[in-house]
């Protein structure tokens, strides 16, 4: 299975990639306010590729459960210092943009990004245009709603298949903008209007299902996320759920996700190892009746 992100091409066949967050934002939930710096975002940046990140996914705005849109212009600010720092310093690096802006995705890949990551899957009419022109790797997660409606609403019937069905909808339309198969990844959207009890489903049994339908490699972004810390009790803040998020990140991997979009990328570097060499254990010797 290829994932072809511009000039960048991962076989994810074997491999689990690591995607390390920075959110160069006032009001993310887990990291707010910490890398508006374009300095101290840059060194940031650093240390995940150092901790062993294959990717840096680079936000300005903030998707928490109710936050508000931010204007195009102002995440443009807020990312271009910090990308013309990373094309300089280290252009070797894969960056992903996060945004479901098309204007601010035209604009980081322009400036050295190679793949967008749109929690919306495609809301801008442009932005598969745009992803097709630029050969970016593109990232197609559910989400009902926007961010700051997506949590009045989290009942679904069959979470895994209307998932499903919709990221199928939205690659048909990337696929007839011009992009790529081998460019799109499909995350099921853990936390993004579903209550605790849909994102654990999809945990624990729609990342397989979602790889089969799409035939395409699935991000799982489980990384800190509430409903981890409510199954263990815990009502500390997000930078506390470092556990939770590698038991998530392992049960991922077992289940077949290929990217792992985290906060703590030194840590799930290694889980990763742990749960891949024992998934390749399990294909190997498939259990008998």
């Amino acid at each position: 299975m290829i994932w072809r992100c511009c000039d960048v091409s991962y076989d994810l066949s074997e491999r689990v990639l690591v995607m390390g967050i920075l959110n160069v934002t006032p009001d993310s939930l887990s990291d707010g306010a910490r890398w508006l710096d374009p300095a101290a975002a840059a060194a940031r940046a650093h240390e995940l590729l150092a901790q062993g990140a294959d990717i840096i996914d680079l936000g300005a705005e903030s998707t928490r459960p109710g936050s508000a849109a931010v204007p195009a212009d102002e995440q443009w600010r807020r990312l271009e210092p910090l990308l013309e720092r990373l094309a300089a310093e280290r252009p070797d690096a894969v960056v992903s943009c996060d945004t479901r802006d098309a204007v601010v995705a035209e604009r980081a890949l322009a400036a050295g990004a190679r793949i967008v990551n749109d929690v919306s899957a495609l809301s801008d009419p442009r932005m598969a245009a745009v992803c097709a022109a630029a050969g970016a790797g593109l990232v197609l997660m559910h989400m009902r709603g926007t961010p700051e409606t997506m949590q009045a609403d989290t009942h679904y019937d069959d979470v895994v298949g209307e998932v499903s069905t919709h990221l199928a909808e939205r690659t048909a339309r990337a696929r007839a903008a011009g992009v790529v198969g081998e460019a799109i990844a499909w995350d099921p959207g853990i936390g993004f209007g579903k209550s605790a009890e849909g994102s654990l489903e999809l945990l624990a049994r729609g990342i397989g299902p979602l790889r089969s339908a799409s035939g395409r490699p699935v991000l799982v972004g489980a990384s800190r996320k509430s409903f981890l810390a409510r199954l263990t009790g815990g009502v500390g803040p997000s930078a506390d759920r470092v556990p939770e998020s590698l038991a998530a990140a392992t049960i991922a991997v077992l289940e077949g996700a290929s990217i792992l979009r985290v906060h703590d990328v030194a840590e799930t570097v290694k889980a990763a190892k742990v749960a891949v060499a024992t998934r390749d254990v399990q294909r190997r010797n498939p259990t008998r009746a």
